[in-house]
């Protein structure tokens, strides 16, 4: 029963993110870049000796060494620039004109979608793609996912209650609770998932008076976690009172098993967002076949098992997922995924965000 449970949580997730592949752009978007993208420079066979260069938000918690070696072994070499996510899309587009990147790992379906549209990914179906949810990947194989990521608020395992929800963070735990900036993937995701409980077409920037009211409470009320601290040290920290965390699935997971402990998670009835973890090759590098090559073996069931196993992290490959350790299966089965509308998230993420900036963050 366990097993069934995670495997319909795992597909609910897909579900969850179907509309990623169709946001930005519009409906025809997606067909729109397959005519006007630049065609895919000619390739030779792939050269494992030259650098492979890889911008990622997927690099800390010594993921990016771990994936460095692993690779190295088998006869890959790569370099993993470690980007946040609310960055690197952005980054990409700048350096359009003189590229540095081969290809990027980590950003989820909005930012993919950025680049999509901006005409600069290459069409590639990895050997592994029947092995993947269609709806978490572009349709016209411009990024593939190889991570299905929950987004989670975390507790002390000696708190006396957890929360029930993001939105009542600010008026019962003031101070309490601890939220990564907008400048990485997981705090813009937390924070459109609070504001896409209050859409309206005639409020400001889509979203009612009501919306921006929780919104600013939300972080008037928080710790924002400044560069170096960590979510699980804090909320374990007997000093601090902070009780309370943001964190990713694998970042938690991760934090469990290196604490010895087990943490309480929010399970709110909303759902959590569950989000993607994409890699797509850039049409202008000059290592396309070397990426692609890189893509079939990163994304294989037997390589995706064991970076899950070390990482805590759930892949979008099914043959993967039976290999899953139970505390990852554990942790999943208490959570189910936000129905978002992902499509409005990514017409308006970068005004809330500035509005964010502005007005409410300290």
């Amino acid at each position: 029963m366990k097993k069934s449970k995670f495997l319909k949580t795992l597909l609910a997730a897909g579900l969850a993110v179907t509309t990623l592949a169709a946001c930005s752009g519009g409906a025809n978007s997606s067909s729109n870049a397959t005519t006007t993208a630049p065609q895919a420079q000619s390739e030779e066979k792939a050269d494992k000796s030259q650098e492979l260069v890889i911008y990622s938000n997927s690099v800390s918690n010594g993921r990016g060494d771990w994936l460095t070696a692993k690779a190295k072994e088998a006869g890959f070499n790569i370099r993993m620039v470690d980007i946040a996510g609310a960055q690197l899309a952005d980054r990409v587009i700048a350096e359009k004109n003189n590229s540095v990147a081969d290809m990027i790992f980590g950003i989820g379906a909005v930012d993919s979608n950025k680049l999509r549209d901006a005409n600069l990914l290459t069409q590639f179906k990895p050997d592994w793609i029947d092995k993947i949810d269609a709806s978490l990947a572009d349709k016209n194989g411009y990024y593939n996912p190889v991570i299905v990521q929950p987004l989670v608020l975390i507790g002390n395992p000696e708190a006396k209650e957890m929360p029930k929800d993001w939105t009542e963070l600010a008026e019962k735990y003031k101070g309490q609770y601890s939220i990564y900036g907008l400048t990485g993937g997981t705090g813009r995701a937390i924070y459109a998932s609070i504001l896409v409980r209050y859409l309206d077409e005639k409020g400001d920037l889509g979203v009612s008076e009501k919306g921006w009211e929780v919104a600013k409470e939300y972080f008037a009320n928080a710790y924002t976690l400044q560069k170096g601290e960590s979510s699980v040290v804090k909320v374990l920290d007997k000093e601090s009172p902070i009780q309370y965390g943001m964190m990713w699935g694998s970042g938690a997971l991760v934090g469990q098993k290196e604490q010895n402990v087990e943490f309480k998670v929010m399970s709110p009835e909303i759902g959590v967002p569950f989000v993607t973890e994409q890699t797509m090759i850039l049409n202008t590098s000059k290592k396309q076949a070397l990426a692609k090559e890189f893509i079939n073996w990163f994304g294989q069931a037997e390589i995706q098992a064991e970076y899950s196993q070390k990482f805590g992290s759930i892949p979008a490959n099914k043959d993967a997922v039976k290999e899953l350790p139970e505390a990852t299966k554990k942790f999943v089965n208490q959570l189910k995924p936000q129905d978002i509308n992902w499509e409005v998230v990514g017409k308006y993420l970068d005004q809330w965000v500035e509005k964010a900036e502005l007005e409410y963050v300290k």
